[in-house]
């Protein structure tokens, strides 16, 4: 979760340095939606990340004869199903009916907030922390879009920073003590604040705050200085036409071309 909020945070200082596309906000602030590439082909990818992630929790977190292996890879699909489950739930009671989009990337919210307590916590929390997830990627998107004001055209914000460091602080309130070593070194001593110990989570809350602090100022000005040298925004003939045709001299689709859109 650690590795994802920092991507999250870099997400966000390089959109704000980047700016959102074009067309992508009215005069008066409100945002247009853009549709994606290709719905079906990002629910593919979605479940092909899904099935890397039992072996990215269970493989990178314990070694293969520890027995909570088992419970680590529950923890993870617990967790998935539960925020595929509540982002479609959320958008389903703001719109009327589910969206496709929202409800492949709450599974990966999902999975993103269980990679750090997936080893230290109950299935009961798990589905909690997942079903968390789901809520928060939904009041991630809307806030970053339209309070923020940020063009985030795949939820990375919300899905990796602020789901990131949902993951961190959940093993602070939901630890149960009975596996890992805590803050302290001592083993079995992982216990969250749901449980009777407030310093897991302090050091858990400590940790967060630095890390986006940290990670946000290093980025901004990387990008900052990199669009100096190598200018991160493309001309805004080369948007219309499309990168594939800009760079490569072909269209994806050459049947649909933003330029005779505008035209």
């Amino acid at each position: 979760s650690v590795v994802h909020m920092t991507g999250g945070v870099a997400a966000l200082a390089g959109a704000l340095v980047l700016g959102p596309r074009r067309g992508k906000f009215k005069a008066d602030g409100t945002p247009n939606a853009i549709p994606g590439h290709h719905i079906p082909m990002a629910m593919v990818g979605c479940f092909i990340l899904a099935f890397g992630w039992f072996g990215f929790n269970a493989g990178s977190t314990l070694a293969g004869g520890d027995l909570r292996i088992g419970v680590v890879a529950v923890n993870t699909m617990l967790a998935s199903a539960a925020a595929a489950f509540t982002s479609m739930l959320y958008m389903w009671n703001r719109y009327g009916k589910p969206d496709i989009s929202m409800i492949a990337n709450g599974f990966l919210a999902g999975l993103v907030a269980i990679t750090a307590p997936c080893a230290f916590v109950n299935s009961v929390a798990a589905v909690a922390i997942g079903a968390i997830a789901g809520i928060f990627l939904c009041l991630g998107v809307f806030f970053v879009e339209r309070v923020m004001k940020i063009d985030d055209p795949v939820g990375a914000i919300s899905v990796h920073g602020v789901n990131g460091a949902w993951g961190v602080l959940s093993v602070g309130l939901f630890a149960d003590g009975t596996y890992g070593d805590g803050l302290n070194g001592v083993a079995g001593t992982v216990k969250g604040l749901f449980y009777g110990d407030a310093s897991q989570f302090t050091a858990q809350l400590i940790g967060t705050a630095t890390n986006i602090i940290f990670v946000f100022v290093i980025m901004y000005v990387f990008f900052k200085v990199l669009d100096k040298f190598v200018p991160l925004r493309v001309s805004e003939e080369m948007e219309l036409a499309g990168l594939d045709h800009s760079e490569v001299a072909v269209n994806a689709y050459p049947e649909f071309n933003l330029n005779k859109t505008h035209r």
